[in-house]
């Protein structure tokens, strides 16, 4: 008997991903029709690829996270834009303010620690394993976003899609 699956010609592993980052801008729609006002004790933490297509970030920022940063939404952000594909926001860093342009598809996780959902991607650009991504440290930001954005074993909502890899 083989224990190896079959090839499926379906994509099920894309299509399971694009969903799940639409739960992401559906989420950031609904703060953007709110005025960008977080409901109750929300607040996000969202890890993308800064070397993915269509990500705009200012070079400083790239050349502080040469592959993935964390960003937080919860007290000073503002200008936060959402479309089909991406989104936008402007926050602080060092009482600096940078605008930021992010695909969905660069988004490789996606924390609402106040309720302890999470949502976790196979990275688009690249397939290696990562250590823990760089925090951003966008003004206003929590500092211990790694305990927050791995997975727990404990029950919690955490949604981590892997199908694997094809050899």
């Amino acid at each position: 008997m083989n224990d190896t699956p079959p090839d499926s010609m379906i994509p099920y592993d894309e299509i399971v991903q694009e969903a799940l980052r639409a739960v992401v801008g559906r989420v950031l729609g609904q703060v953007e029709a709110a005025n960008g006002i977080l409901p109750g004790s929300h607040h996000f933490y969202i890890t993308f690829k800064t070397t993915a297509p269509g990500v705009s970030i200012p070079d400083d920022l790239r050349a502080r996270f040469p592959d993935e940063m964390t960003i937080v939404l919860q007290n000073k952000f503002w200008d936060l834009g959402v479309r089909e594909d991406g989104f936008t926001v402007s926050l602080s860093f060092n009482q600096l303010p940078a605008k930021l342009d992010i695909p969905f598809s660069a988004i490789t996780a996606f924390v609402d620690p106040a309720v302890d959902f999470g949502l976790q991607f196979q990275a688009m650009a690249d397939d290696e394993e990562e250590d823990m991504p760089g925090m951003a440290g966008n003004d206003g930001s929590e500092r211990d976003v790694a305990s927050r954005i791995t997975p727990s074993e404990d029950g919690s909502n955490v949604v981590s899609v892997d199908f694997g890899k094809k050899k």
